[in-house]
């Protein structure tokens, strides 16, 4: 087992620092293009199915879009900087997904539809990056 171990820490253990620019870049990327989907502001769809003011429609579009920006930006800076941002990037993520889950999909919460949906995911992801940082 160890020898077999060892061959793949070999081939593999170059690779190691993608695993996670890997999360990093699908979060960012994942939140980039859900805030950037209700574009044009504001967005009509907030609007009409939540309600929303057109303001809070669009504080919605534009935290998501920038909660994926300051999470892809924050792994480029190798210092306290980086890791603050990135942290920042993590909360934004937090906070926008417990708002999904207590107003998009309040029925989901504790059931087999939260856990078989990529919604938990996305916070999970987060609070990692909340907690971690760029360590």
């Amino acid at each position: 087992m160890k020898n077999l171990d060892n061959k793949i820490n070999n081939i593999l253990g170059g690779i190691d620092f993608l695993a996670p620019w890997l999360i990093r870049l699908g979060l960012g990327v994942a939140f980039i293009l859900h805030g950037y989907n209700k574009f044009p502001l504001p967005p009509q769809g907030l609007i009409d199915y939540f309600g929303f003011s057109p303001f809070l429609a669009t504080t919605v579009a534009l935290s998501e879009v920038f909660a994926g920006l300051v999470l892809i930006v924050g792994g480029l800076f190798k210092n306290s900087f980086g890791n603050l941002i990135t942290r920042l990037g993590g909360l934004m993520v937090v906070v926008i997904m417990i708002f999904a889950f207590s107003i998009a999909h309040q029925e989901w919460f504790i059931t087999v539809k939260l856990f078989t949906s990529e919604q938990i995911f996305l916070f999970l992801i987060g609070l990692f990056f909340l907690i971690k940082g760029n360590k």
